[in-house]
């Protein structure tokens, strides 16, 4: 896949986008091929910086901590500090859908396995468990707030989907944006070979294939 190839699918989707009274997601669909992902080795989840950022609003930090962690989140900006002790009163549906909408979540290490039993089975199914905070949370949480994550939806699906930005941003940005995914892509699961296509697709629109 080539600049010049995905500019030029990601321009026709967009010509033929129409007219929507929100703004709308933009997503690179790649189809995969020779791969069983019914074997937990296989599966992908993985999380890719997206150069040019997603566009639109962004979301919001929630960093799940013990006081000292998070405390230094609180003054790296973070919008919400969940500590363990709270983690029972988010299983609520309410506050879990608020959390998978508009928030990313960040964790201490030594907590992940705390949140797995108490969210783990809604996040995951949402693709939005905790990154594991290591090293700088500042850096961290800024890095977070450009990242999207791709994640194998069920044990025999060959295809991945990555949202890439919104319809609001350039195509040139758009394509920047759509190579990292891909190569992140390629690289996970063994390389070219192992793709079969690659569409783009706008929330209500058609998919345009690349190439």
């Amino acid at each position: 896949m080539d600049r010049k190839t995905i500019l030029g699918a990601i321009t026709k989707a967009l010509e033929e986008k129409g007219k929507r009274k929100f703004t709308q997601s933009v997503e690179l669909i790649i189809n995969t091929r020779n791969i069983d992902f019914s074997k937990s080795e296989n599966r992908v989840s993985i999380d890719v910086l997206l150069p040019k950022g997603k566009g639109g609003k962004e979301l919001k930090a929630a960093v799940i901590a013990e006081e000292a962690i998070g405390d230094q989140a609180k003054k790296a900006g973070a919008e919400l500090i969940i500590h363990p002790s709270e983690l029972p009163a988010y299983a609520e549906p309410a506050r879990l859908k608020d959390l998978t909408k508009n928030y990313f979540l960040l964790a201490q290490p030594n907590l992940m396995g705390q949140v797995a039993k108490v969210l783990g089975q809604y996040l995951g199914k949402k693709g939005k468990l905790p990154m594991p905070i290591v090293g700088d949370v500042r850096s961290l949480m800024e890095r977070s707030r450009k990242s999207i994550r791709i994640a194998t939806k069920g044990k025999y699906l060959p295809v991945l989907q990555a949202f890439i930005g919104t319809e609001s941003m350039s195509p040139d940005d758009l394509a920047e944006n759509a190579e990292a995914v891909y190569e992140a892509v390629k690289n996970k699961i063994g390389g070219d070979g192992n793709i079969k296509s690659i569409y783009v697709k706008l929330t209500m629109g058609k998919p345009v294939r690349v190439g």
